[in-house]
């Protein structure tokens, strides 16, 4: 059995109430639970939430909400790896039998549905515990400044500043949007990023929604796809 499993906790501190805020018309989270439903791959798609309100517009836009998630799980600063291994024993003790599970963020309206079977093709293609996508950053981290408080600078590792970009190595940074994991890793509490393999997905359909910044961009980048499709554009 395959599990999407959407957390989506009502107390989002920078942008109040994000989950089921409107983005281009929708609730924010109907796009990862409409992406997770036109993948085609997974047997069940839940969310798992504190909140009342939040639980009820999932169901109105086609997931389950089949538990209530306990508040010792729903504060700033719980993980993500507990949240999923909750979400999995109450799925066991409902009688499923779950076995890889992918856990979807639901501020990412870009995410396309190829990537979560992108995604669920390398984890099943290779031994790694987890899988997920992952972004080039736009600069060499090799050449990082640090700004001083009087807006002056100084690098990070002064070892590279005479370095071309195209000699370092590049970097990437975690997209934010899925982990396809199995369910002992997700059980046995093992670091996604230590144990996971990662595909690497376009920028223009991956922006993790966090501050009011990340959402204005969304909205942008969302707009012209919409406008592209419209017009038939490549």
């Amino acid at each position: 059995m395959k599990l999407a499993v959407i957390p989506a906790r009502g107390g989002s501190k920078r942008i109040p109430r994000k989950n089921i805020k409107l983005f281009a018309g929708k609730p924010l989270i109907a796009y990862a639970i409409e992406t997770a439903l036109r993948s085609g791959i997974f047997n069940a798609v839940i969310v798992s939430t504190d909140d009342e309100e939040i639980a009820q517009t999932s169901l109105q836009l086609g997931a389950q909400v089949p538990f209530i998630r306990p508040a010792e799980l729903a504060d700033d600063h719980s993980p993500t790896v507990p949240v999923v291994a909750h979400a999995i024993s109450q799925m066991q003790a409902a009688g499923f039998a779950p076995e890889l599970v992918c856990c979807i963020y639901p501020g990412c309206p870009l995410m396309d549905p190829c990537d979560l079977r992108d995604g669920l093709a390398l984890l099943e293609s290779g031994c790694s515990a987890y899988a997920f996508p992952v972004l080039p950053f736009p600069a060499p981290i090799q050449r990082a400044l640090r700004r001083r408080n009087d807006g002056t600078t100084e690098p990070f590792d002064s070892k590279h500043t005479q370095a071309r970009s195209q000699d370092l190595e590049p970097a990437f940074y975690d997209a934010g949007q899925f982990y396809w994991g199995r369910v002992s890793a997700w059980q046995e509490g093992l670091d996604i990023h230590r144990n996971g393999r990662t595909l690497i997905v376009p920028e223009w359909r991956a922006v993790d929604i966090d501050t009011p910044d990340d959402w204005l961009r969304a909205e942008t980048l969302f707009q012209a796809r919409q406008y592209r499709a419209a017009n038939a554009l490549p």
